[in-house]
């Protein structure tokens, strides 16, 4: 009973709520030069941006993991409303069958992503899926993060999930593309998993002060990130 009624309220506020949010995308090119050459992406950021993400990727056709823990289940409901795809698993539950749906899913031609510290953390630890997954199907893994000017930040959850306010302005940052190799081995597979933490790491303490930054500093950082 409280599924539907929690991803109704939820999708009501984001309809309202999104139209007002302000973006700026650094770093998007890299994602140009992928599907230039006709492949598709894993998409990996952390599990507290969620709201910005649902907005600025609508209608996309993504295909996202999530669990199917209650949580899970209405988080499903919403990222449908907003014209993602859903597959079902986790880190803990049904993830291989996860990995399986995906890679189907990437042969199909759709992007899949992952809110990689999830379902229950711990908070900005990346799980080793998205490499694999990778190593699987030879498409990249990019990385990336949301930052907000304005946000309240809910320090009673184990994510410690941002809701950005009204007609905040809105940060979207994009690493470069991690490789991974066909049928990579497990010292691989570690060594790219290590580079993916890394490069979330890197862009969320970016995003996240962006908004401290001066006008002139702003201007290097877009130099530096849309290269």
């Amino acid at each position: 009973m409280q599924i539907p009624v929690i991803s109704f309220v939820v999708t009501a506020i984001l309809r309202v709520l999104g139209p007002t949010l302000r973006y700026e995308v650094l770093g998007w090119q890299h994602a140009e030069r992928e599907y230039a050459k006709k492949r598709r992406i894993i998409w990996t950021f952390w599990h507290c941006g969620i709201i910005g993400v649902l907005w600025w990727g609508r209608g996309r056709g993504v295909v996202v993991l999530h669990s199917t823990n209650f949580d899970g289940q209405w988080i499903g409901r919403i990222i449908k409303n907003f014209g993602f795809g859903a597959a079902l698993g986790s880190s803990t539950r049904g993830g291989l069958r996860g990995l399986v749906e995906l890679a189907q899913k990437l042969a199909e031609g759709r992007d899949v992503a992952f809110t990689i510290d999830g379902p229950r953390g711990p908070r900005f630890v990346a799980k080793p899926g998205p490499v694999k997954l990778a190593a699987e199907t030879g498409q990249p893994v990019a990385a990336f993060h949301v930052g907000y000017e304005h946000a309240k930040t809910l320090t009673g959850t184990w994510d410690h999930f941002k809701i950005p306010g009204p007609f905040s302005r809105v940060l979207m940052v994009f690493a470069p593309m991690i490789e991974v190799p066909l049928g990579a081995d497990k010292q691989t597979i570690a060594a790219k998993h290590a580079e993916m933490q890394r490069e979330l790491d890197r862009c969320r303490e970016f995003a996240d002060r962006w908004f401290t930054l001066s006008p002139a500093e702003k201007n290097a950082e877009r130099a530096k990130w849309n290269a």
